[in-house]
């Protein structure tokens, strides 16, 4: 009686003034028994604290109606008040089962603490790996009921039955993803999510996806889970006999139509292939000399037909875009400008990045421009050298502080050379 009394009281406190208003759930029905209870936080400026957002974020979590009521994640602590509002109204007064942690980072644990103080009754379910990290980011006063699971083991909630499928380094070493044999439904972790918040639409098929999304879901992927390529091609591998009609990832929107373009888009970016046969050109410029030679390659690769060309300042626009883009492409140009006898400063960061994002299979060109010590070309060279499958065309463009009419046979030269790269 006394609990019974307390859950009502908390429930009260949530739903008197907040800000002037009560608050209001926010919920999607997606099947008969399943819930969409996540939220987005659009004041969030850098995911990670490292990634630009421009629209925010969106914390998916998925509430399951059955025998036995299962929560699939919780969501960041900026979203908590509202994410709890959610998950209450769904049960409406019914208990909390079962919480499946697919995956231990804080955007989809941290309030695993709070949602415990509402239902201290919950069963965790999670991989040997996620009851290792739970402790460590977590004390609490009680241990949580914690069940751990392996690869195929099964949960039956009364009319589904969830499998549990491992994903290691998708990105973390802990991560598992579940699929509902009953409503075929993928819960994918972070696999197939998207950059930008959610406005009430939380299907694919409610955007104009390929116009909206699309480079959105490539910055996410390519940054957040690009280096481990071939550890997603594994869980491809497993999901591809699954009888997937739906993908409920924990960031962006539900897929439940044509779901094998955002499959074929994750077979292509994790091989490490290029989704369009054209020429990228960045460029880093400290007085404007070098940004010249680069916009007239330009010019002169869109003279031999070269079609969809990206055109970027390495000074001037995120890292994280130009990681991204530099996978979109076929061909890419890197025109840096010597500094202190070494590589321009943001140029280096940029391929360094790449590198480490395990960069590869691509058609590479340099240009290098110096004053009194040119250097950019050596040290390009090197840090390429020690990516995986990079072909660098012969064919170089050396400036000496500015582009010379000399020189324009160079850049023809060059440029006739990344044409014939491009089909």
């Amino acid at each position: 009686m006394l609990e019974a009394l307390l859950m009502l009281k908390k429930s009260l406190f949530r739903t008197i003034l907040c800000h002037g208003g009560f608050m209001m759930h926010c919920t999607r029905k997606i099947t008969d028994q399943l819930y969409y209870v996540g939220q987005s936080d659009r004041r969030l400026a850098l995911f990670e604290n490292v990634y630009r957002l421009d629209d925010g974020m969106a914390y998916n979590s998925y509430l399951l109606l059955d025998d036995k009521t299962v929560l699939f994640d919780c969501v960041d602590h900026a979203v908590e008040r509202q994410f709890l509002e959610n998950v209450e109204y769904v049960l409406g007064g019914r208990k909390l089962d079962y919480l499946v942690v697919h995956h231990m980072e804080p955007d989809h644990s941290e309030t695993i603490a709070a949602l415990l103080e509402e239902y201290p009754n919950v069963t965790l379910v999670g991989t040997s790996k996620a009851h290792a990290l739970l402790k460590q980011f977590f004390e609490f006063k009680k241990e949580p009921a914690f069940t751990e699971v392996k690869e195929n083991d099964t949960l039956d909630t009364g009319h589904h039955k969830l499998t549990f499928v491992m994903a290691p380094m998708v990105h973390w070493p802990e991560v598992m993803v579940t699929y509902d044999a009953t409503s075929h439904i993928l819960f994918s972790a972070d696999a197939f999510g998207t950059f930008g918040a959610l406005s009430g639409n939380i299907f694919a098929d409610e955007f104009e996806y390929e116009h909206r999304m699309l480079d959105e879901a490539r910055r996410y992927y390519i940054n957040i889970v690009g280096k481990y390529g071939m550890q997603v091609q594994m869980l491809l591998k497993k999901a591809s006999v699954l009888d997937i009609s739906m993908i409920c990832p924990l960031h962006g929107p539900i897929w439940r139509e044509n779901l094998a373009y955002i499959i074929d888009k994750y077979n292509t970016w994790s091989s490490y292939a290029s989704e369009l046969d054209s020429v990228l050109i960045v460029y880093g410029s400290i007085y404007g000399n070098t940004e010249n030679a680069a916009q007239v390659l330009s010019t002169k690769l869109a003279e031999r037909g070269v079609k969809n060309m990206g055109l970027y300042d390495v000074s001037k626009t995120d890292i994280a875009t130009l990681v991204s883009e530099a996978f979109k492409y076929k061909t890419i140009v890197f025109a840096s400008s010597s500094l202190n006898a070494g590589l321009f400063l943001n140029m280096e960061n940029l391929l360094l990045d790449l590198k480490a994002h395990f960069f590869q299979n691509r058609n590479v060109a340099l240009i290098q421009n110096g004053s009194w010590a040119p250097s950019a070309l050596k040290c390009m060279t090197e840090i390429l050298g020690s990516m995986k499958n990079i072909k660098l065309i012969e064919h170089k463009v050396d400036i000496r502080s500015s582009l010379k009419e000399s020189q324009l046979s160079d850049l023809d030269q060059l440029a006739d050379s990344l044409a014939a790269t491009v089909k």
